[in-house]
Parts: structure tokens; C-alpha cells; sequence
């Protein structure tokens, strides 16, 4: 073979090759080109719905008056699922295999949550408290033992300040799934008072002291329910008769204390003591 058809020989197997990769070329293009085109038709229209979707939801948080920190995080997980699932989507149009990338997803998502669990769990009761409200900032509350105002709710922690001025963080998970006694929603408190007298003193005598000292206070809601009184125990020489009554939320507890201290000074007064416990020898 002459050099000449060695060259002749080479430029047919190239040009044979580029006609082989052009059509290969062709045919991918044809085949893709729709494919593609309507993968970006679906990706911007895709992005186009989320945006708006993020702000009806945002809406509807508005409405129900939720907190701002959560809104915003709610919105912003409520876009990255979505683009997710939408850039999955627009892939498996494409003709990509998604399976594995849904595995790899589901597979990193499982060993986050099982090494956070217990943040997350925090997390969810933290969205639960902020979404349902069972108490809000400024509520007195008693929760896990534990009895103080809100000063603040956070997505994984609530913090109290109680009566010694000592603050105190509950962790949310506990809180959502325990018994939450809330003090402030009513925004009234029923205060009692409870004095123990001689049975030589009239009843009826020492009742009317009492509701007349409890009608002085004007921290006492009249409107509310009038107080009342009733006895509560009787025997072994004495009885207690305990007065009723409601007042704010904030006023109870000094209300009850100088209510207290009042029956007991216009007892004294009017020469009614409290009863004085006796210890009892019994002689064998």
C-alpha cells in the first residue's frame, strides 16, 4: 500500500468517525432538546409557584398571629422542601436517575434526625407551643414542677423568671407533651383565706368581719362573683371557715396576703382569736 492510500485510508476512518459522533450528536440533540426545554419550562414555572406558595403561608401565619422568628423559618423550610422536590423533578425529566440521589436525601436525613433527636424534639414542641399558643410572653405558668412568667419562647426552649428572680429554662420538647397549668389566660385568680376560731365565738359574728374586710380591698372583683364563705372543717373545739374571691391575675397573691393579715387583725380587734393548738397528756 502507497503512502497516498495510507493517508486516503486515514481521512475516510475520520471522516467515517465524525459522521458516526455527528450523528450520535443529532440524535441525543433531538432526543434531549424536548426534553430539556420542558424541564426549564416546569423548572421556571416551578420557582414561580413556590414564591407565590411561601407567600400565601406567610399570609396565613400573619393572620394567625404568629411569632416572627417562626414565621420566617417556617417560610424558608416550606421553600428549600419545595425547591428540593422541584430540582428532583425537573432531573428525572431530564432522564437522570434520581433514585439514588432520594436514597443518599433519605438516607443523610435519617442520621441527622437520629443524632439530633433530642434537639429536635425540642424543635417540634418549641413549633407546637408558638402554633397552638397554650401560654404566651408575660403568662405566669407552672410547667415540669416548675412555676414562673414567661419571659420569652424560643424555638427550642422556654424561659422563666420566677417570684426569687431566679430564671429558669424549660425545654420545650417537655413542656408540649407535660401538663401546662397557665394562671394568666383567664386573667382572673380565685384567692381563699382560711382562719381557724373557738367554737365559743358566733359564727355568723366572725363571717361578717371577714366579708367586710374582704369588701374593703378594692383589688377584690366584684363583678366577677361575689365572695363567699364557707366551713371547711369543724371539730375538736374549733372550727375554719374560709373566705373566697377573685382578683387579677396580678394582683392575687399580695391581695391574699394582706387580706389574710387584715382578717386576722379585725379578729383581734373585736377580741376573736384564732384557736391555739393544746397538746393533750393522757395519763396511763
Amino acid at each position: 500500500m502507497t503512502e497516498q492510500n495510507i493517508v486516503k485510508a486515514d481521512v475516510q476512518q475520520e471522516v467515517s468517525f465524525f459522521h458516526t459522533y455527528s450523528k450520535q450528536l443529532i440524535d441525543l440533540t433531538v432526543e434531549y432538546t424536548p426534553k430539556i426545554i420542558m424541564a426549564l419550562l416546569v423548572l421556571i414555572v416551578g420557582f414561580w409557584l413556590i414564591k407565590k406558595m411561601a407567600r400565601i403561608a406567610e399570609k396565613a401565619m400573619v393572620r394567625r398571629d404568629l411569632d416572627v422568628s417562626l414565621r420566617t423559618f417556617l417560610r424558608s423550610l416550606i421553600g428549600i422542601g419545595l425547591k428540593i422536590l422541584l430540582l428532583i423533578t425537573v432531573a428525572g425529566m431530564i432522564g437522570i436517575q434520581t433514585t439514588s440521589l432520594v436514597t443518599v436525601l433519605g438516607a443523610a436525613g435519617l442520621a441527622v434526625g437520629l443524632a439530633l433527636q433530642g434537639s429536635l424534639s425540642n424543635f417540634a414542641g418549641g413549633v407546637l407551643i408558638l402554633i397552638f399558643k397554650p401560654f404566651k410572653v408575660g403568662d405566669t405558668i407552672e410547667a415540669l414542677g416548675q412555676k414562673g412568667t414567661v419571659q420569652e419562647i424560643q424555638i427550642f426552649n422556654t424561659i422563666l423568671l420566677t417570684g426569687e428572680n431566679k430564671t429558669i429554662i424549660l425545654p420545650n420538647g417537655s413542656v408540649s407533651n407535660n401538663i401546662i397549668v397557665n394562671q394568666s389566660r383567664q386573667g382572673t385568680l380565685k384567692g381563699t383565706c382560711s382562719i381557724s376560731v373557738s367554737n365559743e365565738f358566733d359564727s355568723e359574728r366572725v363571717k361578717k368581719i371577714m366579708i367586710h374586710t374582704v369588701l374593703q380591698d378594692q383589688r377584690v372583683l366584684l363583678d366577677k362573683k361575689a365572695p363567699s364563705i364557707t366551713c371547711t372543717k369543724a371539730g375538736g373545739g374549733s372550727y375554719t371557715l374560709q373566705v373566697a374571691f377573685y382578683t387579677s391575675e396580678s394582683d392575687n397573691s399580695d391581695c391574699v396576703s394582706a387580706i389574710t393579715e387584715q382578717i386576722n387583725t379585725a379578729l383581734a380587734q373585736q377580741k376573736i382569736s384564732d384557736v391555739t393548738p393544746k397538746m393533750i397528756v393522757q395519763q396511763g
